[in-house]
């Protein structure tokens, strides 16, 4: 498209997607990679909580969580999710809409590996999302898990990735008077070509 160009030009919105990141990243005071993920639940309900994006793959967007939770009970039954990335240092947003599948081989043993052991050791302790009787109830079930795993735990069963697929991306940067640029890449299938398209801002 002829009037895609600076931040929105490349034929990979992947590689926008790693490009925007880096940016952030010298840019953005806290967490550049936190996402606003979105799912829903049996009746349609949505869900929108913060998590840490970790990895922009070649086709596919990367994060962690404890499969137990209301989060990862709800990507299971629907297969699909939404997250947006907002930089109000750079004043732009990317959203992703699409299909999700299971990350718990190799590369979520390599990054849990790589987590500090206080984070190590919190996976295996928290039942995330659950009641919890109090704060002291939870410090002593990091205390077990410490006695039990002790200071190389392996990555829990019920802990591990997602990898998001997309069928749809959006870049949107803000605009002087409010003209803001948004161009929505789209394919039918994640084995299809891309479609883009400026929209209204």
């Amino acid at each position: 498209m002829s009037d895609r160009s600076g931040i929105f030009t490349g034929d990979d919105p992947f590689a926008i997607a790693r490009a925007w990141l880096a940016e952030a990243e010298k840019s953005e005071p806290n967490d550049p990679n936190a996402i606003a993920l979105a799912t829903a639940d049996a009746d349609g309900l949505p869900n929108v909580r913060m998590v840490l994006l970790k990895d922009i793959e070649s086709d596919a967007f990367v994060f962690y969580t404890n499969y137990e939770s209301v989060k990862a009970q709800e990507i299971a039954s629907a297969g699909k999710a939404a997250f947006v990335l907002h930089w109000k240092s750079l004043r732009r947003q990317i959203r992703v809409r699409g299909l999700v599948s299971r990350e718990d081989g190799p590369q979520a043993d390599a990054y849990f590996a790589s987590r500090s052991l206080k984070s190590r050791l919190g996976a295996w302790a928290s039942r995330q999302s659950r009641p919890l009787a109090s704060r002291g109830a939870l410090m002593a079930d990091v205390a077990r898990v410490t006695a039990q795993h002790g200071m190389t735990p392996a990555r829990p069963p019920f802990w591990g990735g997602f990898r998001l697929q997309p069928l749809e991306v959006e870049f949107w940067a803000d605009g002087a008077f409010r003209l803001h640029d948004r161009f929505r890449w789209q394919r039918q299938s994640v084995a299809a070509a891309w479609s883009v398209t400026r929209l209204s801002p």
